[in-house]
């Protein structure tokens, strides 16, 4: 095998490797809820907003015949339904979380229906699936920064997870890497605020670390 075809083989597994590392992070809150049978202090919006953000990006997979896309994508899809159906099943609030995941769930059936119906022709649907499912990622990873100005005023780090921040620098570093090597902006670009908000993130991590964040709460409750 070709060094090229190796370091391809190596980039794609990484890929894999690091993007699954980031969904099973949603394990700890299955156990959470699992645990104490209820919702409390876990947000369903992420698991709703990663489901569909997966399933576009299988539907992007799959027209573009990319297996790194389709494994990552299809797995990912599996555990955020089953974060949401746990989510489900444990909140008191099932018809607000039905009509939620309804809501968006409309939107990505219209969006199948354009894509699918109404551009006909395979390369315009890539490259406009493409756009859209870039859009949707960097909006994602933009959204948590509404957080920043929170944590900076309680200098509280309570609110972060270290191990979804390191999961998700790897796989935004790897995807942007993977995307640049096969020519693909649509891959590449939406990644590159994965990797900024994570770099954020760590900052904020090493200026209110765990043991500062525990004194402050406790001074709070003194």
């Amino acid at each position: 095998m070709e060094a090229g075809g190796v370091a391809d083989s190596v980039l794609s597994g990484a890929c894999v490797l690091f993007t699954l590392g980031m969904f099973s992070t949603g394990l700890s809150d299955l156990r959470h809820m699992q645990r104490t049978r209820s919702v409390d202090s876990i947000q369903f919006l992420p698991f709703l907003t990663t489901d569909v953000n997966n399933l576009g990006w299988l539907s992007y997979g799959v027209l573009k015949g990319d297996g790194t896309l389709i494994i990552v994508n299809a797995v990912g899809a599996v555990l955020q339904t089953l974060y949401i159906l746990a989510y489900l099943h444990y909140s008191p609030q099932k018809h607000a979380v039905l009509l939620q995941t309804a809501a968006l769930l409309g939107v990505l059936l219209l969006g199948y229906g354009y894509f699918w119906l109404l551009v006909p022709d395979l390369e315009a649907r890539l490259q406009q699936l493409g756009l859209f499912c870039s859009v949707f990622t960097i909006s994602m990873y933009l959204s948590p920064l509404a957080d920043l100005a929170k944590i900076i005023q309680t200098k509280s780090t309570q609110r972060l997870s270290f191990s979804l921040t390191i999961a998700t620098l790897l796989s935004s570093t790897s995807w942007s890497i993977y995307g640049f090597r096969l020519r693909d902006p649509y891959i590449t670009v939406p990644n590159l605020p994965g990797i900024l908000t994570s770099l954020i993130r760590l900052g904020l991590f090493c200026k209110y670390p765990p043991e500062h964040d525990r004194k402050y709460h406790r001074l709070l409750q003194t």
